[in-house]
């Protein structure tokens, strides 16, 4: 998807530095973070939300990934969201999950 900014930051169109990346996806600080530690992990093909997709292996290596970037990190605990649809808080409409550690500011 070309206007999608979460597509074009896992192209390398805005040479962000990624904090992990493997083939299936990319994890990267947040511009606008909520808490020490807020970093985004999303799949590197376009899915608009969690409704969106289907492919079982790809959701668990999304979940291995929010472990391994947590544990790169060095956190111990942490937390995850995954905001799906607008009602729900979803601003960016490509599936991510936010990790968040640290002083946690309204989430």
């Amino acid at each position: 998807m070309t206007d999608c900014i979460f597509c074009k930051i896992v192209s390398g169109a805005f040479n962000t530095p990624f904090v992990y990346e493997t083939e299936d996806f990319a994890a990267f600080n947040d511009i606008n973070p909520k808490a020490d530690t807020h970093v985004l992990l999303v799949p590197k093909n376009h899915y608009e939300s969690l409704n969106d997709i289907d492919d079982e292996n790809l959701l668990g290596k999304l979940l291995m990934g929010v472990k391994l970037t947590a544990q790169k990190l060095g956190l111990k605990s942490y937390k995850t969201v995954i905001n799906t649809g607008k009602d729900a808080g979803q601003e960016v409409f490509h599936l991510h999950i936010h990790i968040l550690a640290g002083n946690i500011k309204g989430v």
